[in-house]
């Protein structure tokens, strides 16, 4: 269903889906060595032009690598090996990874290297995975697109003037680039799903709860979660389950075909009264794509009136904004953040306890609102953007001199359908249906959203891979 982004013509370690080089990896046909060096020389000719990595750990990889292949040899079987023995990845930099800086995209911060592994790297390096280094973040991943003061833009891999989205920009146009087989990426407000999309990927985020190694501590209204960016719904069930300590079985059950579904179509956004906005012509031409293609499978798909409460704007901002007001930022370093953080930031610091326990209570009865009313219907069908990828530069203008507020109502109207999922705390996937330029893949992604009742990731992985993704 999608074009590879490859820089020859020939088959090669990168075009292996993960599913494939897992098990090339287990059986001994390659080593860790080998593929590990593969797709390091790929970051080392890609990355310039598309920004994916703010660091390339090659040295300590390739070390990591090397203990990987003697613990196969001191294995008996693959039952002996850990789960993604070998397996190459990257994580954003708004978590830590032993002995690597972790900027948060900020030149506000001090780049010192973390004493320690953050729980998510904790979970898959355990499971074996190699790490290459860490992917390019907005600053605090507060934004919809990867671009910061500190290191160069990440860049759409089907078109280099395009953001990759964000905030897991940098890992998605490492994925669709072909520099690592499939990422974690982390979502409080849309940020596996926007770079997915943009980028032509499967992003699926988790429900609340099902992931403990995504959640964040500077987070009030417990938004944020882990989950995987991925060419395919096998190569994210493979993910689903390394992060769930591989006991899950998303895997081995995401083949099997999904009953026929009742799916509710919706336009409907909690930021339309806020900021209004138009849905471009390519986004409701991947809705009508996706539409056809979950009716061919049998699904039921019908009109769904969603009545969101107008007092939700505010409310997310409040909670959304929360943790960039305790960050530890030196007050002669508050210059350097980003005209969107320093804004966010101050406004956070003058906002009382008082203002922000009402806006999570308020966040609450939303969540219960939405969800009964999301009850009607087995899945919920939208866009996952409103908006083509946008140029790199689009939301901040030249030099970082756009408005703080321009900005933000910018994002919301290019995601206007993302953060409330993370409110409810439900779960829900972005599946790249469409091309600008036709079925040949000659142009820029554009995808739909399929967001599911609590416990559905497996079935929204099933759904994917029904429709052939």
């Amino acid at each position: 269903m999608r074009p590879e982004y490859t820089s020859g013509g020939s088959t090669e370690i990168h075009q292996l889906p993960a599913v494939g080089l897992r098990a090339a990896l287990l059986a001994g046909e390659l080593s860790a060595r080998e593929v590990t060096a593969h797709f390091l020389s790929r970051v080392e000719q890609q990355n310039p032009l598309l920004g994916a990595f703010v660091t390339v750990t090659a040295e300590r990889a390739l070390s990591d690598a090397a203990a990987a292949d003697a613990g196969y040899v001191r294995s008996s079987g693959t039952d002996g090996l850990p789960f993604l023995h070998g397996m190459p990845v990257a994580f954003k930099d708004l978590t830590d990874v032993e002995g690597v800086a972790t900027t948060h995209g900020s030149a506000a911060l001090d780049h010192k290297p973390a004493p320690t592994d953050g729980a998510m790297p904790a979970v898959l390096k355990a499971a074996g995975v190699i790490s290459l280094g860490k992917t390019q973040v907005p600053e605090f991943g507060l934004t919809a697109y990867s671009e910061n003061r500190i290191a160069p833009p990440s860049r759409n891999p089907y078109a280099p003037a395009r953001s990759s989205g964000g905030s897991s920009g940098g890992s998605a146009a490492a994925v669709a680039a072909g520099l690592v087989p499939f990422a974690p990426g982390t979502d409080g407000g849309g940020s596996i799903r926007i770079p997915a999309a943009a980028c032509g990927l499967v992003g699926l985020k988790p429900g609340r709860g099902v992931v403990s190694a995504g959640e964040s501590s500077g987070d009030p209204a417990r938004l944020v979660v882990a989950g995987p960016i991925a060419r395919n719904a096998a190569d994210a069930a493979l993910m689903m389950d390394a992060l769930t300590s591989g006991s899950s079985g998303y895997l081995g059950a995401v083949g099997e075909a999904p009953p026929p579904l009742r799916i509710g179509l919706t336009l409907d956004s909690p930021w339309s009264a806020t900021f209004p906005f138009e849905t471009e012509p390519e986004a409701l031409a991947a809705l009508q794509q996706g539409t056809s293609m979950l009716e061919h499978a049998g699904h039921v798909v019908s009109e769904a009136g969603i009545r969101y409460d107008n007092r939700y704007p505010g409310a997310f901002t409040t909670a959304w904004t929360a943790g960039v007001g305790t960050a530890r930022i030196s007050p002669h370093r508050e210059a350097l953040l980003t005209p969107l953080a320093r804004t966010f930031r101050r406004r956070a610091q003058q906002r009382s306890p008082a203002k922000l326990n009402e806006a999570l209570a308020f966040l609450r009865q939303f969540e219960r609102d939405t969800i009964t009313q999301y009850g009607a219907w087995d899945l919920m069908l939208m866009p996952s953007l409103a908006q083509t990828p946008r140029p790199v530069g689009w939301f901040t203008g030249a030099e970082w001199t756009g408005d703080a507020d321009d900005d933000y109502r910018k994002q919301c109207q290019f995601a206007p359908w993302s953060s409330m999922v993370n409110v409810c705390g439900l779960p829900a996937i972005t599946l790249p249906v469409h091309w600008t330029g036709g079925a040949h893949g000659a142009g820029l992604p554009m995808g739909i959203q399929l967001v599911g009742p609590a416990g559905s990731e497996l079935l929204l992985l099933q759904v994917a891979a029904q429709l052939g993704f």
